[in-house]
């Protein structure tokens, strides 16, 4: 693997303490104090200035699906800054056409819907979006539901139906807060049930609402809901990648057509075969009406993101030219990276791919979990996996404490495997922040899964031995 070369005349010391002075923190997350510096990246695998080489778990918090310096998507970035790297997006170019095409062709032939999508730069721009597209179609209804431990995004649209205050707690109400309804979190039910045998109870508590006007979100005498739609991830993100029970989404579904409240898929973690699926939401049998989506369309080579949208919500006579709009909103780099990225996906079984990957890493993790009592719940659809880690008295109790020294310690690139030394990038995540949200490549070979159970094996074992 190459070794990078310094990347600046400053040293490590100098670029942190400039950082310190001139970088805003509000744009970032410091994890680690201090905050490490990366200078190179290949595959599934990051380097610092220093040689050290980590293999990446969570891969840009799951917007680099194809791995690190594809030399495909290069290519056809490159080749889209030699011929058309800029337009006026009151202008059109091919890419941004053919790249709508496919997308809405793909959810005709699957959800029966016929439909368009509108691009911008950022899953929270994208969810901005299609919050207006939900409000004009609804005649400006602007109550949600959405999800205890959904994230959306932090722009004060998207921050309004995130189920965490912390987001929005500086900044005051700019709209409606959502809704918050519990998700099917099975290992920590809200309602104390199990998930073999409580008959999708917290279904049935969603439902209730509806039951008469009482219950402050419905007008039973002329059959009229105060909520235009409910936001969902089908698999929490940044929630902990926490994956529902069978059946929970067609019964909910069936809830919401019958009060004509729409449902919105975010896609944005787990679109584009992270869960084995392009959307997710396709392991559950629903037909959504709107998807938003973005990270691995272009694999972190360009922010684009987007909303496709059925016909009836989005087309020009009720949704005209100039109702939402960004400079670099269907830029021709990023649509030439994403049409190219989709291009990839349809030349290869990335749906077998991602499940066969993604089942031989769940065993892994099953294995790791028989081993190390401070594992309490180990689940994952295709390259979706999620670790949960409790405090091992009880393999229930959640420990953020034991989950922050190992992200610590991956960082130190010490552990040797087969005469190698290896550091390790871990996401976390979780209402408690002690879930390791794994979102590997989907181009990570066997011998890399094997590689990263061998280092989690090694992290869970110093760990638990130095507290």
């Amino acid at each position: 693997m190459p070794t990078p070369m310094p990347s600046s005349e400053h040293t490590e010391l100098e670029l942190l303490a400039m950082e310190a002075q001139y970088c805003s923190h509000g744009d970032t997350v410091h994890y680690m104090d201090p905050p490490k510096i990366f200078s190179g990246c290949d595959g599934s695998f990051m380097f610092d200035e220093a040689g050290n080489q980590f293999l990446d778990l969570q891969m840009w918090y799951s917007a680099v699906n194809f791995g690190y310096k594809n030399q495909r998507l290069s290519n056809a970035l490159h080749k889209q800054i030699d011929t058309l790297p800029q337009v006026a997006s009151q202008y059109l170019h091919r890419e941004k056409i053919e790249l709508a095409a496919k997308i809405s062709q793909d959810a005709e032939r699957k959800f029966g819907y016929k439909g368009r999508v509108h691009f911008n730069v950022g899953g929270s721009q994208a969810i901005d979006d299609s919050l207006k597209i939900v409000r004009n179609a609804s005649n400006g209804k602007s109550l949600m539901f959405a999800f205890e431990g959904g994230y959306h995004g932090r722009t004060l649209g998207a921050s309004a139906i995130t189920s965490s205050y912390r987001y929005r707690r500086r900044y005051g109400h700019f709209g409606d807060r959502a809704q918050f309804i519990p998700f099917p979190y099975c290992f920590r039910c809200p309602y104390g049930k199990k998930r073999d045998d409580c008959g999708l109870y917290c279904v049935d508590q969603f439902a209730r609402l509806f039951d008469t006007e009482y219950c402050g979100v419905w007008d039973s005498k002329v059959g009229v809901s105060e909520y235009a739609a409910f936001y969902i991830e089908s698999i929490q993100g940044t929630g902990g990648y926490v994956v529902p029970p069978p059946g929970y989404f067609e019964k909910l579904s069936s809830i919401l057509l019958e009060r004509k409240i729409l449902l919105v898929d975010d896609e944005i973690q787990m679109g584009f075969y992270r869960a084995g699926k392009l959307w997710s939401i396709e392991n559950f049998n629903v037909k959504p009406d709107i998807i938003v989506f973005g990270k691995a369309i272009t694999n972190g080579l360009n922010p684009l993101s987007g909303v496709w949208a059925r016909e009836e919500l989005i087309n020009p006579q009720i949704f005209p030219a100039g109702s939402t709009h960004s400079t670099f909103n269907a830029n021709p780099l990023g649509t030439a990276v994403a049409l190219e990225a989709m291009k990839m996906f349809e030349e290869e079984d990335y749906e077998a791919i991602a499940r066969d990957k993604g089942a031989y890493f769940l065993e892994g993790i099953k294995a790791l979990k028989s081993r190390h009592k401070c594992i309490g719940d180990v689940d994952g659809i295709g390259m979706a996996l999620r670790i949960e880690v409790c405090e091992p008295h009880d393999s229930f109790t959640p420990s953020k404490a034991i989950v922050d020294k190992m992200c610590d310690e991956g960082m130190k690139a010490d552990m040797t495997v087969n005469g190698k030394k290896y550091g390790l990038v871990l996401d976390i995540g979780g209402y408690y922040k002690n879930v390791i949200t794994l979102a590997p490549s989907l181009m990570m070979t066997k011998q890399e899964i094997d590689l990263a159970i061998e280092l989690l094996d090694q992290l869970f074992t110093r760990v638990m031995r130095s507290m």
